[in-house]
């Protein structure tokens, strides 16, 4: 599955760039951390120091759903959020935990289990590196359903990659979109059928040393073309940009890397289209907003101004054979300010 089994060596240093098939392990405590004076850091430091989450999308012209788990170890944070495209109804769910209680994250990216549990609400994410299942299970109190299972077994070519982050630290990421997805969500009343509708998956598992104060913006797609290809693309600026950058988009199966890119949007206009250029001429797209998850906790020493937006795509991506067009197409975009 993998050509690295573990992201830090036995000089206690990460290795840099990009792993075209993962990385087995992001054994994190073997780093050899040192302040920015070159003083160690200690193992108990380490540990509450190292930030990790996991976000699953699935889009499709009858449901959008958002599924997160974040563990900063001094808290951890989960949600679950769902639209409908077609009636427009929303449904939101936000949960912390002080000190992480309840929740569980592993190093293992294709092969842990992510957990998060508070009282009757539980949230799952399940990686078997064989047969390459993502397994997603959610349970909340008011009844809602989510089992999804995310094909990861045949020509899977995720995004991994690992870059310097501030003087001392660095961030591993590893996405991947447009992947088919089955099983079913029990929501109002309602049960979608995830193949039926023509669901599409995204994965995005992160973790590492950031900044104190981290920014970022974020773009995402997953779908199916009037074609029948499948087509995603992650899009992304404000983290992993030290020597490489964490942007591609994937056809079908076939892995395709994008330059940096331009995010052009309003802040305080959460109603207003965003511009997203690429400097190499593959990305021309617009992306227009239906409805957002907002959140602003602000909580002494950990901070964070968090907008997830969700809507369609409009625009052109100029491939080397072909430009594939896009008329609303649905997906994600983020702002995010975090100081953590």
């Amino acid at each position: 599955m993998t050509s690295r089994d573990q992201l830090v060596g036995d000089n206690g240093q990460p290795a840099y760039g990009i792993f075209p098939r993962g990385v087995g392990d992001i054994n994190f405590m073997d780093f050899d951390l040192r302040n920015s004076m070159d003083r160690k850091i200690g193992q108990s430091a380490k540990r509450r120091r190292f930030n990790q989450f996991e976000f699953i999308g699935i889009t499709s012209p009858s449901l959008i759903v958002g599924i997160a788990i974040v563990d900063l170890k001094l808290v951890s944070n989960a949600f679950v959020y769902l639209f409908n495209p077609e009636t427009k109804a929303y449904k939101e769910y936000s949960f912390l935990q002080p000190l992480s209680r309840g929740t569980h994250f592993g190093t293992r990216p294709n092969k842990d289990t992510v957990t998060f549990v508070k009282g009757r609400n539980r949230i799952i994410i399940r990686a078997t590196q064989r047969p390459g299942i993502r397994q997603v299970r959610v349970s909340l109190k008011d009844g809602t359903q989510i089992r999804a299972s995310i094909d990861e077994s045949t020509n899977y070519h995720p995004l991994a990659l690992c870059t310097r982050t501030g003087y001392e630290g660095w961030t591993y990421t590893q996405k991947i979109c447009a992947r088919v997805c089955h099983g079913s969500v029990v929501w109002a009343g309602n049960t979608y059928n995830l193949e039926k509708i023509g669901a599409m998956a995204s994965v995005d598992w992160t973790g590492g040393f950031m900044r104190r104060e981290t920014v970022w913006n974020w773009g995402s797609l997953s779908c199916r073309l009037a074609d029948g290809r499948r087509l995603g693309f992650n899009l992304a600026a404000g983290v992993n940009e030290t020597g490489f950058t964490e942007n591609a988009l994937w056809l079908d199966d076939q892995l395709i890397k994008i330059n940096q890119v331009d995010f052009r949007f309003d802040r305080y206009q959460s109603d207003h289209a965003w511009g997203m250029h690429s400097d190499d001429g593959k990305i021309h797209l617009f992306f227009e907003p239906r409805g957002q998850r907002c959140e602003k906790i602000n909580a002494l020493i950990i901070k964070s101004n968090f907008t997830q937006h969700f809507g369609q795509f409009y625009g052109d991506i100029v491939l080397e054979n072909e430009v594939i067009h896009l008329d609303g197409q649905w997906g994600f975009a983020e702002d995010h300010y975090a100081k953590w």
